[in-house]
């Protein structure tokens, strides 16, 4: 079975500061990386943040902030892959695929389809207003074109099923070529559940050579899916973004427990850990 590729999602997009122990400016992001980095991550997945006083919560899409978080991130990490966010909601999204095209990372995010994006409390009230997360058609292949324009791969994320079994039709229709690199985003409340009974049906709806791996968004329920994400052969991910908790239950406030956590799990499946240049050898980098 090939060598595991470990993916740190560093801080996200709707974590605040302010509540949790996240990175925010390129010194933060960077001491977070390296933390990871050597728990065994060689692609760090990133996200903007608003740098002045208090507005750490908002997201960025300054291309001089990119760089820099970029640099410093591979100062710290040698050989590190760098996975830029790209999520936007609405048909304003230019800065996100200008981002991507002035700053050439390795890889992009390319959400693949749309989703209502809804969580519910327990007396009833939304958690947050309903709100959709819109991804046409259209709007794909404009980030498409943005992410391998800039000599990067694009991350096809996929929050339900029939978004999965979308990112064939993409190659079917000429939209991109080559191997598919799929995330499968489960635990949104309401995308697809956290469930390892479901991960085999995604892995045989996804296209047939695709690289896939699994984003677990949750608390310990996420660490078998985890596992068997390992024993059938995926790539792993977790950090900030995706859960604050290891497999114990115990609470976190870094990145490299999270990592060593996620490490030990594929060692434990018979995974090896894939370096940074075994990763760019597996990516194609």
């Amino acid at each position: 079975m090939s060598k595991a590729i470990l993916t740190c999602a560093l801080n996200g997009v709707l974590t605040n500061p302010a509540q949790h122990h996240i990175p925010v400016t390129p010194e933060e992001m960077a001491e977070e990386a390296k933390r990871a980095y050597d728990a065994g991550a060689s692609v760090m997945h990133i996200h903007l943040r608003q740098q002045a006083p208090g507005k750490g919560h908002l997201p960025s899409w300054d291309i001089g902030l990119s760089r820099q978080v970029q640099q410093a991130i591979r100062d710290a990490c040698p050989g590190v892959i760098i996975n830029h966010t790209t999520g936007t909601v609405g048909p304003d999204y230019q800065p996100a695929l200008d981002v991507v095209t002035a700053t050439r990372p390795e890889m992009a995010a390319c959400n693949a389809g749309s989703l209502n994006y809804l969580k519910i409390k327990a007396n009833g009230d939304w958690a947050w207003p309903p709100m959709l997360f819109d991804n046409p058609v259209e709007k794909v292949q404009n980030f498409i074109d943005a992410i391998t324009g800039a000599g990067a791969i694009p991350e096809f994320e996929c929050f339900d099923t029939g978004i999965v079994r979308s990112v064939g039709m993409y190659r079917a229709a000429g939209m991109f070529t080559g191997t598919a690199q799929m995330n499968f985003v489960m635990g949104v409340a309401s995308g697809q559940p956290a469930r390892t009974d479901l991960l085999p049906i995604l892995a045989d709806l996804a296209p047939e050579d695709s690289r896939w791996q699994v984003t677990a968004i949750g608390r310990d329920d996420i660490w078998p899916l985890h596992r068997m994400t390992a024993e059938l052969g995926g790539h792993l991910r977790t950090g900030l973004e995706d859960t604050f908790y290891l497999p114990d239950g115990q609470k976190v406030n870094s990145n490299g427990a999270l990592i060593e956590a996620i490490a030990n799990t594929a060692r434990e499946a018979g995974r090896e850990i894939a370096s940074p240049e075994e990763t760019r050898e597996i990516l194609g980098i």
